[in-house]
């Protein structure tokens, strides 16, 4: 397995690559004068990084409320920020984790992200323009906030039995992971993350797979997802904004510590920490979206309501999910 303390060659390649481009490129054009007025984002993203890089909670999670309601940043120049940043700092994460030989399940890995690719493709064309993204994020944080709390429930059980791959992998499985994959890619079209989070949920639920091993999978997802957002965006859709590129300089060489930090750190936590850190997370984002966006009773009822379906429709998929244990073991 080697020196999982040591820091992997492939992350230290990547990194000295980029740092050395990005300072080349900012001396030359003298473009330093970006950071006076953006610290408060390059803030952010330091958090931000770090959660994306620990978590199945991708940056823009904690990055697009502040941006798009606290400091009034345009939705669209908030997602193609997101999907930038996190082309850079969840790379580096996960050159981090490959290269300290996590465990990793290639099957969650390798159909989410098939269907999560055509599912943003989608909701970037269909679905990002139709939907409001205020209450869009106060449906999803209290869609979380409700696993957070099956989570919570499957975790105090001592007789838990978690796995470290699926088993019993079947065509019915492939359909489901494409699935989840494909509404997760939708997710991601509105605020730039969401298919790491929302197919989080279904292995540690459905498939009972370890925090540790879904963790660092949803991470590898998200990577591939946000490359490929940013090439749609920037390439040919060609909606990538002046300003998204001067807030995504400013955060570079922050995210490229920061976000890999996260998965070293995460590395070394305990299956249980762990999920306690996911369940802070998931609160203080919820208590964080309904600081910032002071919702009407409207709309917090919308949330109560969300989280009790939640709440009812992760217990039937965990009850499910231990049926299907006990028939493929």
């Amino acid at each position: 397995m080697g020196n999982k303390n040591k820091i992997p060659i492939l992350y230290l390649v990547f990194l000295t690559i980029v740092l050395s481009g990005w300072l080349l490129y900012m001396v030359k054009q003298e473009l330093f004068y970006l950071f006076a007025d953006r610290m408060p984002i390059a803030f952010t993203m330091l958090f931000g990084s770090f959660i994306a890089g620990s978590s199945p909670e991708g940056s823009a999670a904690i990055a697009y409320p502040v941006f798009t309601l606290y400091l009034k940043i345009d939705p669209r120049i908030a997602t193609n920020f997101a999907f930038a940043i996190q082309s850079i700092g969840m790379t580096a994460a996960s050159l981090l984790i490959l290269g300290l030989r996590l465990k990793l399940d290639w099957l969650y890995i390798r159909y989410v992200t098939i269907g999560g690719l055509v599912g943003l493709v989608f909701g970037t064309y269909f679905i990002v323009p139709l939907v409001s993204p205020a209450l869009a994020k106060l449906f999803f944080v209290s869609l979380w906030l409700s696993f957070a709390i099956i989570l919570w429930h499957q975790n105090i059980q001592k007789q838990r039995i978690v796995q470290e791959t699926i088993i019993g992998f079947s065509r019915r499985d492939l359909l489901l992971l494409v699935s989840f994959g494909f509404v997760g890619g939708m997710i991601s079209a509105l605020f730039g993350t969401g298919i790491n989070i929302f197919t989080f949920c279904l292995m540690v639920t459905y498939y009972k797979i370890s925090e540790k091993v879904a963790t660092p999978s949803s991470i590898i997802i998200m990577t591939l997802e946000t490359i490929f957002g940013l090439f749609l965006h920037a390439v040919l859709i060609k909606d990538f904004q002046q300003e998204s590129l001067n807030m995504w300089l400013v955060c570079v060489p922050v995210v490229l510590f920061f976000a890999p930090l996260g998965s070293f750190v995460m590395s070394k936590l305990p299956r249980l920490v762990l999920a306690n850190f996911l369940y802070l997370i998931l609160l203080v984002q919820f208590v964080g979206a309904f600081w910032v966006l002071e919702p009407s009773g409207n709309h917090i009822f919308v949330s109560a309501v969300t989280i009790v379906f939640g709440v009812i429709l992760f217990y039937f998929i965990s009850k499910q999910g231990d049926e299907r244990l006990r028939q493929a073991q």
